[in-house]
C-alpha cells in the first residue's frame, strides 16, 4: 500500500493562503509536477500519485529533453531550480545542418530567442530529478507505487482507483500519466488505442570520452558545449544530418563531457510491441547505409544496452475532441491530451504551460466553481496547443521529404520552427488575462446548448451518472 503520511515542507517557498480546493495529480512526469508545484503556489491542497515504487525508474533512462522559454519560464517562479539547472544546461546558440552525406547547408542561430527567455536542454533524467527535489522540498504529497487503475466522478468529486482498491477523491483530478493514460477512457466514453505513427526514434546518451580518441566525431566535444559565430572557425556541438526519411540530431552537453545523438527513421513494426526497450548498435547502423562517416562513427562508438541506447516506437492518437471528462472533474494534460512528436521540440513544454493554466484557472474559479475552471482550462489551451503540434508535424515532413534543389537555393527552409507567437509566451500571465473572458463565453454557450470543442454542453449539463462515495477518502 502506499505511504498516505503528507510530506513535510524541507523550505517554504512563497504560496497564496489556502483556497481549499483540493486536487488529485495523477503521474510525476514534467505535466504532472509542473501541476503539482504549480498548484501548490496557488494554495491549492495536492496530492501527487505516481505508479513507479522508485523515482529512480522514473529518472535512469533518458536522452536529452528541451525546454523553450514558454516552457521554462515556469521554472523561474520555482526558486533555486533556475541555478541548478544552469550547471547541467547545454550551452549553444547554434543548430548546423548538412546533408546526409556531410555537407554544410545552413546555420539557425537561436540567440534572438534568448531575449524572450531560457532555453534548457539537458538529460532527461538529471532535470527531472532537479524538479521533483523541488516538489519534495515543497512538502508536496508524492505517493509513490500508486497505479491508477480506473477514473471516476460524479457532480461533486472526481476521483481514481489505486493499485486496483483504494478510491480516493478530490474536486478535480488531473491526469498527467502519458499517452497510454487510462484518464482518456472516461474523457472519450470509450477506450481509444494508440496508433503507429509509422516512425520510431533511437536515442543515446553516453559519455564523451568514448569519441575524444576518434578523429572523425571527436570535434563533438571540443571546447565544450560553446560555438563561435562563423562557420569557418566553427568547432561545432549542435548538429543535424537530413535524409530520406531520417533526421540525425547530435550534440555534446555538460561542459562537452557526455554526448547526445537521436535520430528518427520509418518504422513498421507492430503497435502492440513494447514501445520503448533497448537499443542495438547494428540494428542502428543498418538504417544509416550511405551516411557520412561522422554520423556512422558516432553510432558505432555508442555503448549497446538500455542505459546508454533505447529503440523508441513514435505512436499517435488521434485529435480528441476535448480534454476534460463529461462533468469536468477530470482533465487531461500533457501527452494524456495531445502528444507531440519530438521535431516539434515542445511536448514538455506544452506540458507545463497546461499545469500551469489550470492551477491559475482552479485559483480565479476557487472551490465553488471548479467545474467551470476545468472547462475555462481547455478552452483557453485547445486551440493553441493544437497549433503547436502542427509544427512538429511540418518540420518532419519537409526533412523527410526534402527537395534538395530547393534547399540548395533556400537553405533556410530546412530551419526549425521557432516563432515569437509560439516561444515568447508566459502561461501565467495569459490564464490571467483571458480567463474572465473566456468563462463568461463559456456560459453563454452552455445556456445556448452550443458545441464547445465537439461537445454538446447541453447534454453534459444534464448528463446523468455518479458513484458510490463509500470507503472513498477524500485527500
Amino acid at each position: 500500500m502506499p505511504s498516505t503520511k503528507p510530506h513535510r515542507r524541507l523550505k517554504e517557498f512563497p504560496r497564496l493562503a489556502p483556497s481549499g480546493v483540493r486536487v488529485i495529480v495523477v503521474g510525476a512526469g514534467f505535466g504532472g509536477l509542473a501541476a503539482a508545484i504549480e498548484c501548490d503556489r496557488k494554495g491549492h491542497q495536492v496530492t501527487l500519485f505516481e505508479k513507479a515504487a522508485d523515482i529512480a525508474e522514473v529518472q535512469r533512462a533518458g536522452d536529452i529533453i528541451s525546454f523553450d522559454p514558454n516552457g521554462s519560464v515556469a521554472f523561474e517562479r520555482w526558486p533555486g531550480v533556475v541555478p541548478e539547472l544552469r550547471k547541467i544546461m547545454r550551452d549553444t546558440d547554434y543548430l548546423d545542418l548538412f546533408d546526409w552525406e556531410g555537407r554544410f547547408v545552413t546555420r539557425q542561430s537561436f540567440k534572438r530567442e534568448n531575449e524572450w527567455g531560457l532555453r534548457i536542454n539537458g538529460h532527461r533524467g538529471v532535470i527531472h530529478s532537479i524538479i521533483y527535489n523541488h516538489a519534495v522540498e515543497r512538502g508536496i504529497d508524492i505517493r509513490l507505487g500508486s497505479r491508477v487503475t480506473d477514473y471516476f466522478e460524479d457532480d461533486e468529486v472526481g476521483g481514481i482507483v489505486v493499485n486496483g482498491e483504494e478510491r480516493f477523491t478530490a474536486d478535480v483530478v488531473i491526469s498527467s500519466e502519458g499517452v497510454r493514460s487510462r484518464g482518456r477512457k472516461i474523457v472519450l466514453g470509450f477506450e481509444d488505442n494508440p496508433q503507429s505513427s509509422g516512425y520510431a526514434v533511437y536515442r543515446a546518451w553516453f559519455p564523451a570520452d568514448r569519441v575524444a580518441n576518434n578523429a572523425t566525431i571527436r570535434h563533438l566535444c571540443v571546447n565544450g558545449d560553446t560555438t563561435d559565430e562563423h562557420h569557418h572557425n566553427l568547432t561545432p556541438q549542435h548538429l543535424g544530418y537530413i535524409g530520406k526519411d531520417i533526421h540525425f540530431l547530435a550534440s555534446s552537453i555538460a561542459s562537452g563531457t557526455e554526448v547526445n545523438w537521436v535520430f528518427t527513421h520509418i518504422d513498421d513494426g507492430n503497435i502492440e510491441e513494447s514501445w520503448q526497450f533497448p537499443g542495438k548498435v547494428s540494428e542502428a547502423l543498418s538504417y544509416l547505409q550511405g551516411w557520412c562517416p561522422f554520423v556512422r562513427e558516432l553510432v558505432a562508438a555508442t555503448p549497446d544496452g538500455a542505459g546508454c541506447l533505447i529503440d523508441h516506437k513514435l505512436v499517435y492518437r488521434d485529435p480528441l475532441p476535448t480534454f476534460i471528462s463529461p462533468k469536468a472533474r477530470i482533465a487531461l494534460i500533457g501527452d494524456a491530451a495531445h502528444p507531440f512528436l519530438p521535431t516539434s521540440i515542445q511536448g514538455a513544454s506544452q506540458s507545463i504551460e497546461d499545469g500551469t493554466t489550470m492551477a491559475v484557472c482552479l485559483e480565479i474559479g476557487g472551490r465553488d466553481n471548479v467545474t467551470e475552471a476545468v472547462r475555462t482550462y481547455e478552452k483557453i489551451r485547445y486551440e493553441r496547443v493544437h497549433k503547436a503540434q502542427a509544427t512538429g508535424v511540418s518540420t518532419r515532413e519537409r526533412w523527410h521529404k526534402a527537395n534538395w534543389d530547393d534547399i540548395r537555393k533556400n537553405p533556410e527552409s530546412l530551419h526549425l520552427v521557432r516563432e515569437e507567437w509560439l516561444l515568447k509566451f508566459n502561461a501565467e500571465e495569459h490564464a490571467y488575462e483571458v480567463y474572465h473572458e473566456v468563462a463568461e463565453k463559456l456560459r453563454a454557450e452552455r445556456e445556448k446548448g452550443v458545441s464547445v470543442n465537439g461537445i454538446d454542453v447541453a447534454v453534459v449539463a444534464t448528463a446523468e451518472g455518479g458513484v458510490n462515495l463509500e470507503d472513498e477518502k477524500l485527500v
